[in-house]
């Protein structure tokens, strides 16, 4: 009756082993690090930077207890912090021997202690939050009207080109900020331009006036308009911190939306104030431009001759430099997809680039007025310009198209991962900054473990007093939910923050509940006078109903808090929900398993060790008509 099959146990080992290894990374704690990151697009961080980050350590006399290499850093563990701070300037000096132009970005960090057998099993400890771990709080406010004045510079270029299709000449379109000025000679090439911006530019108004025998048309953008590209921009640039930041190893970054035009960054384990604005200067914008292949710029760009008029000169990726022209053709806005490949015809590495209708748009006209001239993909990156790529134009471009020249499989996949990176709709400036020191996350780590260790152990002597040996059980049960919510976590690489601390004090207490009612309801059963085997049997049986009802309805309680909250909300959420999840787990099977292995074997039961059990006083029982 009270017999588990052995497949049933095997379930439960494997459970247990599992949740055993995954939660064990959390307890290592975390250890002093360097990270060293690129500072530029263009420098890669591989197996060679390991190899120079290794020999200078060893130079200089500091021994690492682990050097690691991910996708984008190499990162070296010390055992104290002075050791941590000996290697972050050794490596400053050797790396970055020009700080004004930094390939590299040394900075302090935390990583986890965890045996390497453990992290060859994908183990890793939970990330913690900002106010668990330290780390750097920034408040960002979003340039708005500098992305207006770049709306309208890009609208300014597409109202000329819908002019010039349309032969509407004798037009002359000047921005003023954010407005656009339009002169005509006639009042008939005024109509048209005027039909035009109706038909092609929904997001502008225009209102005509006259200054002697010229005609003008005041050009702005529509305040409905205005606002929605506002929201775009806000969008488009935490889209972007989102790329840059995850490409330089921070684990777990918070960035969100502030208001209308703030945006919140938060990077856990960054104790270095510098270098974490060094990581939010790493945003990048790209820019479409075509060459400037007059003479003089030619002459230019071999360094012999003034920059003409309307251009100006970037360094290119090798050696020499570019002249390119000051109109910006597209950017890295209208971009939505970069891949890297090859050219079997040509024999070389491609890049294919996927552009939104409106940059398609541009290319195809640009491309059909400028053919076989060049065009040059210049990033801007703290301020400064570098072209990337310059490539001639062979054909007809459009939403597709594909460039090439001098470089190898490994520059076309750096090329098309800082094209998928994206840029900044609109630039920014941090207004507000927090560090918060790891002493502080220490403390508010060990008092929060501290208040889930007093309240587990609050309940398990309760448990202990009141249910005797199926106390004892319901603690286990209760300890093995604590290690599967704490694996869980860990397997999922969740952000530990204090709500969720929070969250694990409140599952502790709500786990026991199912315990209580099996007891209770064993109890029941021997107060009825049924058999021990028969009341363990019945108990369980008739408490699950209750149990999974109880349990579905908190949690779908908790799943509207992970629907609607944002935050520290959605961090308690998380672990409240899953919680319910490995307590109905613990509690209903894992207990049942440990009450089957020690009664099960048992055939002639007598007793059972589940406290005092109250019976009737069959002596004072109703008289019949009371019944």
């Amino acid at each position: 009756m009270n017999r588990y099959p052995v497949w049933k146990y095997a379930i439960m080992g494997i459970v247990l082993l599992l949740g055993l290894i995954y939660a064990l990374p959390n307890f290592f704690g975390e250890a002093p690090a360097v990270q060293v990151s690129s500072a530029k697009s263009i420098v890669k961080v591989d197996a060679s930077t390991q190899a120079r980050v290794e020999q200078v350590l060893k130079d200089a006399g500091v021994a690492p207890d682990l050097v690691t290499l991910d996708a984008s850093s190499v990162r070296a563990r010390f055992v104290t912090t002075d050791d941590q701070l000996k290697a972050r300037d050794v490596l400053q000096r050797a790396l970055v021997p020009d700080p004004s132009d930094p390939p590299y970005t040394v900075a302090l960090n935390l990583l986890s202690r965890s045996p390497a057998w453990l992290t060859a099993l994908h183990a890793f400890p939970m990330y913690l939050g900002l106010d668990l771990r330290g780390g750097v709080d920034f408040v960002l406010q979003v340039d708005m009207k500098g992305a207006l004045d770049k709306r309208a510079e890009t609208f300014a270029g597409d109202l000329r080109t819908a002019l010039r299709d349309k032969s509407i000449r004798g037009s002359a379109i000047t921005r003023n900020g954010q407005e656009l000025d339009a002169r005509f000679r006639d009042a008939a090439a005024k109509d048209a331009a005027k039909n035009v911006i109706t038909d092609q530019f929904p997001d502008l108004t225009a209102v005509e006036s006259q200054e002697g025998n010229d005609w003008k048309l005041a050009i702005a953008i529509k305040p409905e308009a205005a606002r929605r590209l506002q929201d775009q921009a806000l969008k488009q640039n935490i889209t972007t911190l989102h790329n840059r930041i995850n490409e330089l190893g921070v684990a777990e970054p918070v960035i969100q939306q502030q208001g209308l035009d703030r945006i919140v960054v938060q990077l856990p384990g960054v104790q270095d104030t510098a270098k974490a604005k060094d990581i939010l200067g790493r945003t990048a914008t790209l820019e479409m431009r075509l060459v400037d292949e007059s003479p003089e710029g030619r002459a230019a760009a071999m360094g012999g001759g003034p920059v003409p008029f309307g251009s100006e000169r970037f360094p290119t990726r090798g050696e020499g430099s570019v002249v390119v022209k000051k109109q910006v053709l597209t950017t890295g806005e209208n971009l939505t997809d970069a891949q890297a490949g090859f050219d079997s015809q040509k024999q070389e590495p491609t890049v294919t680039l996927n552009m939104d209708a409106k940059g398609g748009r541009i290319m195809r006209d640009v491309s059909r007025e400028n053919m076989n001239k060049a065009m040059a993909i210049v990033l801007f990156e703290k301020g400064k310009g570098e072209a990337i790529s310059v490539a001639t134009i062979r054909g007809e471009l459009g939403t597709r198209f594909s460039i090439s020249g001098a470089m190898g499989i490994t520059e076309a996949n750096d090329l098309a991962l800082l094209l998928r990176a994206g840029s900044l709709a609109a630039p920014m400036e941090i207004i507000q900054e927090r560090t918060i020191g790891p002493s502080l996350g220490a403390d508010n780590i060990e008092k929060g473990f501290k208040s889930v260790a007093y309240g587990f152990l609050a309940i398990m002597l309760f448990m202990c007093a009141y249910y005797a040996l199926f106390g004892v059980f319901s603690s286990i049960a209760l300890a093995v939910n604590l290690l599967l919510l704490v694996a869980i976590l860990s397997l999922l690489q969740a952000t530990l923050t204090l709500p969720g601390i929070a969250a694990m004090a409140l599952a502790i207490g709500v786990a026991i509940d199912s315990n209580v009612l099996i007891n209770e309801r064993v109890r029941e059963e021997l107060r009825a006078g049924a058999s021990p085997q028969a009341a363990i049997h019945a108990g369980y049986d008739r408490a699950w109903n209750t149990i999974l009802d109880s349990n579905v309805t908190t949690l779908i309680a908790g799943l509207a808090l992970l629907a609607f909250g944002s935050g520290p909300i959605r961090g308690f959420a998380v672990v409240h929900c899953i919680g319910i999840v490995t307590s109905m787990f613990s509690a209903v099977f894992f207990s049942r398993g440990l009450v089957n292995l020690w009664y099960g074997r048992k055939k002639k039961l007598k007793a059972v060790s589940i406290g005092t059990v109250w019976k009737p006083d069959t002596d004072t029982a109703l008289p019949a008509d009371a019944k």
